[in-house]
């Protein structure tokens, strides 16, 4: 498959942009701005999620909304008109307890996905001939005692 250039970053900067749709990962975003900021108005978490975002590809205002509109019908998230003020009314964002869990599993999904990308970049890096800043994957230091106990011999 042929990686198209992007239009926000060149053809000379490896990103995420081009790479498919990555939408989901809006949502431990917004959950994890909720937990900071106790409840939000929508427009704030946008101005917030390009900051916070998980990818460097451009996140659109209405897939914030989706997201939004799905967590909240899976009870992560809950959200009341705010009719206070000038203007017209306002949507309160605010994080349930299920919302609080879900965060939590996020954080799990994440990490153990960072630990295989993580490995992944370091055996790309590797077949590549670039230094993989000192860090082995698991069986090549294996493979390296083994070779130094035999030397030993």
């Amino acid at each position: 498959m042929r990686r198209e250039t992007c239009p926000r970053h060149g053809k000379d900067h490896p990103c995420t942009c081009a790479m498919g749709n990555i939408y989901r990962f809006v949502e431990p975003v917004v959950l994890f701005l909720l937990k900071e900021k106790g409840q939000s108005y929508g427009y704030s978490l946008a101005a917030d999620l390009a900051e916070n975002a998980l990818t460097d590809a451009e996140i659109e205002v209405a897939a914030l909304y989706r997201t939004l509109r799905r967590l909240e019908d899976h009870g992560y998230v809950s959200s009341q008109w705010d009719t206070h003020g000038a203007g017209p009314a306002k949507r309160l964002y605010l994080l349930t307890k299920d919302g609080e869990q879900h965060l939590q599993e996020w954080g799990q999904v994440l990490g153990n996905l960072s630990k295989s990308m993580g490995r992944f970049v370091r055996r790309v890096n590797r077949i590549n001939g670039k230094p993989s800043n000192g860090r082995r994957e698991p069986a090549t230091v294996e493979a390296g005692h083994r070779r130094r106990r035999a030397n030993s011999r």
